[in-house]
Formats: structure tokens, sequence, C-alpha cells
């Protein structure tokens, strides 16, 4: 598996963010689906990558840069055909370690309830993340959790 810095103009990105975003908006309820569209993904302060098997995509992952010592952990997704492969492991870990290269402090996320939403929720738990309260623009709902993780 590689993981590439990419550009967000490949089809195959567009296609795998559309089902994403399609399948959040299944799980919760109208106004709770925060996964950013491919214009969101294209802001300054948002790198993106996706995970290559030569040249099958097998998902993809952000980090934000919410304040000079803050991020947020963006877009995690894995496709369907690929899940349980260590997809997601190996974009988390990328994602702390460019995380603290950069020297922020304190990383988060945001994410769904939905029992589609667990294993996320047990990945994210592995590499030390715990529930916090809302952080950036965020409200916690029935819908969605946050979490944080310390990283000095």
């Amino acid at each position: 598996m590689e993981i590439r810095i990419d550009d967000l103009r490949g089809p195959e990105i567009a296609a795998l963010l559309e089902g994403h975003l399609a399948h959040a908006r299944t799980l919760s309820p109208p106004g709770t689906v925060h996964a950013l569209d491919l214009a969101g993904l294209r802001a300054g302060n948002v790198t993106f990558w996706t995970v290559w098997d030569n040249s099958l995509l097998l998902g993809c992952g952000a980090l934000k840069e919410l304040d000079p010592t803050f991020c947020e952990m963006k877009s995690m997704h894995t496709a369907r055909d690929h899940r349980g492969k260590g997809v997601g492991s190996l974009l988390v870990r990328h994602i702390l370690g460019v995380a603290r290269e950069r020297g922020y402090r304190r990383i988060s996320l945001e994410t769904g309830t939905h029992a589609d939403f667990q294993p996320a929720h047990r990945l994210y738990r592995r590499f030390g993340f715990d529930y916090c309260d809302a952080f950036a623009d965020y409200s916690i709902t029935p819908h969605n959790v946050c979490m944080t993780l310390e990283l000095a």
C-alpha cells in the first residue's frame, strides 16, 4: 500500500468521496453530516491523502489545520471492498506522524454514532483518542461524537 498526497482531480477519488458522503447521509440525519466535499478538501489549510495498491484506490484521509497548535482529522474513509485490510490504521498512523512533524499539540475528530461508525471508534481508541467535548464549530448531538488526542 502506498500513501500519496492527492490533488483531488481524479475520477476515482471523486467517486470514493461521493460514496462516502452518500453513505454518511444514510446513517445520520440532515445537518449532522460534517464530511467535507471536494471544494472543502481543496482548502489551503487541508492536506489530503489517498492510499493505493498499484492503480487501485483503497481509501483516503485528511488533516485540517484549525490553528498553529491544533488540527483535525477529516474524511477518513476506506472503500467497502478493502475494509479490514489495515488501510485505516495506515492512514491514522501517517496523519498522526505528519501532525507531530508539523508541531501540532492536539488532534481531534468528529464522527457519527450509528453502529456503522463503531469500527472507526475502535480504530481511533487504539491510537489513543478519547471522547471529548465539541470543538471548532461542532455541537454534540445524539448522532455524533468528538474525539481528541494530545500530541505533545
